[in-house]
């Protein structure tokens, strides 16, 4: 959790690869549980404008959460907490989360549409927000270096094939 702008506007940071395993036999006694303390906190956090930002890498799929769940929680989100949601930021979005968020897209109003953002590294976040006060957890950075690594390999790797130069340049 941290804090943007002037009049100090919480930023909540929610981590799935910390989320419990779905094979566990209480596992919908534990999201449940985990969803109603999420909402208090934000009811106690949030006087004012904030943002989400779902930390997605590093995360096995049997962690994620299910589409369920999810719509579960949006239901059950107070108008006045919705309405104050600024941006949900998703960073290091897998395929699974694109396809739920675009199957779901129908069903979710455009205002909550249009404030879901995707971010592909922990350097364009930096961009968006002040990182000070948000602590990043030492799995999703060592995520992200990972993955940076293997964009600039396969970058490097393009640029050096005589091939794929010349296609690149049509």
């Amino acid at each position: 959790t941290g804090y943007y702008g002037d009049g100090l506007n919480a930023i909540i940071v929610f981590t799935a690869c910390f989320l419990p395993d779905s094979s566990r036999t209480d596992y919908n006694y534990v999201m449940e549980n985990l969803f109603l303390y999420v909402i208090s906190t934000l009811e106690l956090m949030v006087a004012e404008d904030y943002m989400i930002v779902y930390l997605n890498g590093a995360t096995p799929r049997r962690r994620m959460p299910g589409l369920g769940w999810m719509k579960k929680c949006y239901q059950m989100i107070d108008r006045r907490l919705r309405k104050n949601l600024k941006s949900f930021i998703i960073v290091h979005p897998s395929w699974f989360i694109r396809t739920i968020l675009a199957v779901t897209r129908p069903f979710i109003s455009s205002k909550f549409s249009s404030k879901v953002q995707y971010v592909s590294t922990l350097a364009e976040l930096r961009e968006m927000i002040p990182m000070e006060y948000v602590h990043i957890p030492d799995s999703i950075v060592k995520y992200d270096e990972e993955k940076c690594i293997k964009r600039r390999m396969r970058t490097s790797c393009l640029s050096n094939d005589p091939e794929m130069a010349s296609v690149e340049q049509e």
